[in-house]
């Protein structure tokens, strides 16, 4: 559907619920006949095992990463199937380590604070930690999160629960129909609340020059830092899925070409850095999600990048000590055994291991790269798509010059 025939008033169908009310539930014929990415309830992502046995949403976000798995046009939320059967799928995935994998809720094709669906949210979460586990969870939201919600989140006494409230500052409706503004006021309620369970991360994204990047808008994403715990800033995923939409849909095209990985050019990261260097007692800034994630909670990075030093040039001197205390650099012989029982690993050959990262080649695809990442917090690159300095792991558009 056209992004000019969608309707434009999200909150018209995004009624408060009473507590319990829960989201459809598909039928096994309607689940078979999703698209096959879309039917994977639990798939390792960089910053966590993501589970997502509820999809659809209303949000409408032009750069939606829903383009990619074939679920742009799913508005209207639905469950794969009941919130234990999809907790007991992630705790007994072969990639889940107790009190060790980072988790993920609904982050890749709903929102987990849309009514309704945030009943799935709490549920999950209450089920993962009546189990006793201490792993990470991290909860990213757009939506309006109320204070019974977090009245609810106080009650969880086990997880590392943090909240990642996304904002961009787009003003453009038919990039962004729902206001960023919402989950900045979601942030600042939550910041009231003292002490806290959850922590808070100021989730800015996406940046994209000439759409976000005016003075006024980094300044004003740096004051609002103030109300979180820390803050990471990262670009656009702009993916061919999502370009095709932008052209059939007259959208402007943030680039001329689209990417692998995220877009921040080089000159936007550095006023990035200058706006939050200028705003008294903004949040700690960081690169990286985990590294946000992890110093919002008083631990080393659970993602190892403390070996990728041009990344901790602007992490605090605590948060370093921390990390190199933590830092230790896996063997070869170890990073095979473990993945001994994976069969997407079955061909991985480890070309190298240095302080920095273990390079190696073979896997089958990311997901058993992100395994050992989190079982060693050690960073894993991939010989085929190869980190290259001062890069952060960002896309080759507006780097070219540094390449």
């Amino acid at each position: 559907m056209p992004s000019s025939e969608r309707k434009r008033t999200v909150g018209e169908s995004l009624d408060q619920p009473r507590r319990g009310d829960r989201v459809p539930l598909l039928s096994v014929e309607a689940v078979a006949a999703l698209p096959s990415r879309a039917r994977e309830v639990v798939e390792y992502r960089k910053s966590g095992l993501s589970l997502n046995h509820v999809q659809g949403c209303p949000l409408d976000c032009a750069y939606c990463i829903r383009h990619t798995y074939g679920l742009w046009d799913s508005r209207q939320p639905r469950a794969l199937m009941s919130d234990a059967e999809a907790v007991e799928q992630l705790v007994n995935h072969r990639y889940f380590q107790a009190d060790i994998t980072p988790v993920q809720i609904f982050n890749r094709a709903t929102d987990p604070f849309l009514p309704k669906v945030k009943e799935h949210l709490f549920a999950c979460l209450e089920d993962l930690d009546g189990r006793g586990l201490t792993n990470h969870v991290l909860v990213i939201t757009r939506f309006r999160v109320t204070e019974s919600d977090y009245e609810r989140l106080q009650g969880l006494v086990n997880l590392k629960v943090t909240l990642l409230f996304t904002y961009s500052g787009i003003d453009d409706e038919k990039i962004e129909p729902f206001p960023s503004t919402v989950a900045a006021d979601s942030m600042i309620l939550a910041s009231g609340y003292r002490p806290r369970r959850f922590r808070t991360v100021f989730y800015w994204r996406p940046l994209v020059p000439g759409l976000n990047d005016t003075p006024e808008h980094l300044a004003r994403a740096a004051e609002l830092s103030k109300h979180a715990d820390a803050a990471v800033f990262t670009g656009l995923f702009y993916r061919n899925e999502i370009a095709d939409y932008y052209k059939a849909n007259g959208l402007p095209e943030p680039y001329q070409g689209t990417a692998r990985r995220k877009i921040v050019p080089e000159t936007l990261e550095q006023r990035v850095l200058e706006a939050f260097a200028k705003t008294e007692h903004a949040a700690t800034l960081f690169r990286k999600t985990s590294c946000a994630v992890s110093y919002a909670h008083g631990l080393p990075d659970y993602n190892g990048h403390f070996g990728i030093r041009e990344l901790c040039d602007i992490c605090p001197v605590r948060q370093l000590q921390l990390c190199a205390d933590a830092h230790r650099v896996p063997t070869a012989s170890q990073l095979q055994e473990a993945t001994a029982g994976l069969p997407e690993a079955a061909g991985l050959q480890v070309l190298d291991v240095t302080e920095r990262a273990a390079r190696v080649e073979g896997l089958a695809d990311e997901q058993p790269r992100y395994f050992l990442q989190h079982k060693f917090a050690f960073q894993i690159h991939d010989a085929g798509h190869p980190h290259l300095l001062h890069r952060h792991r960002r896309a080759e558009i507006g780097w070219e010059q540094t390449s």
